[in-house]
C-alpha cells in the first residue's frame, strides 16, 4: 500500500491509476491524514492455465510411495 500527498497525486495520477490496476492499493493523504483509498474495479487478466505447462519440471524419487522403516509399526 502506497501512501502519497494530494499535491504529489495530482501530478502523477494518470501513474497512480496504472499501479491500482496493477493490484496496488494508494492511499492519498492531505496534511498527513488520510482522505483517499485508490483501487481498481477491474484487474489486469492473468495469464490462463496452461495443461501440460509443468512438465519435465517436477519430478518424484522412485520410491515415492514406499513406506519409510520407522513408520511401518503404525501401519
Amino acid at each position: 500500500m502506497l501512501n502519497i500527498d494530494i499535491e504529489q497525486a495530482k501530478n502523477s495520477f494518470s501513474a497512480l491509476i496504472e499501479q491500482t490496476i496493477e493490484g496496488n492499493e494508494i492511499i492519498i493523504t492531505k496534511q498527513g491524514q488520510p482522505v483517499v483509498k485508490l483501487i481498481a474495479l477491474m484487474k489486469k487478466h492473468k495469464k490462463k492455465r496452461l495443461f501440460g505447462s509443468a512438465k519435465g519440471l517436477i519430478k518424484m524419487a522412485a520410491d515415492f510411495d514406499k513406506t519409510p522403516e520407522d513408520f511401518r509399526d503404525y501401519i
